[in-house]
């Protein structure tokens, strides 16, 4: 029985590996795209450069996401200390990802709210007290 749930647990991580790899694929594959288009003629902003980096390091997080799981499905039954030092630097390496995306995130999302902002405002009409636009 032992046997049975080790082969399937090989082969759950092996699928999950290869999702892992999957996901890395379009996401580099999709970067790649997109820096090669902006620096062909469109011509992208810091804000829009800067979101171009992110969704590529969402999907490295998405990966890694997945390499974590595949590499604790594998570590499931007997591991040994290669594997399990395999592991831990894997989830390192995911959380200071993961943190630090989600402060860039959040500081890209400010700088394009203020960006936004003054648009806003500059196609608001102007109103009076009465209510009639000028």
């Amino acid at each position: 029985m032992e046997a049975l749930l080790h082969e399937i647990a090989r082969y759950v991580a092996l699928s999950i590996q290869t999702i892992s790899i999957v996901i890395v694929a379009i996401g580099s594959a999709r970067a790649v795209f997109e820096g090669a288009r902006a620096a062909l003629g469109h011509h992208l902003d810091a804000v829009e450069r800067r979101a171009m980096w992110l969704r590529y390091a969402r999907t490295l997080v998405a990966g890694l996401t997945f390499q974590l799981a595949a590499d604790i499905v594998s570590t499931s039954f007997a591991p040994n200390w290669d594997e399990i030092g395999r592991l831990a630097v894997v989830a390192l390496v995911r959380t200071f990802l993961s943190y630090f995306l989600d402060l860039e995130m959040e500081g890209t999302r400010r700088r394009q709210r203020e960006a936004a902002a003054p648009a806003v405002c500059a196609d608001a009409p102007l109103r009076t007290i009465g209510g009639e636009n000028r």
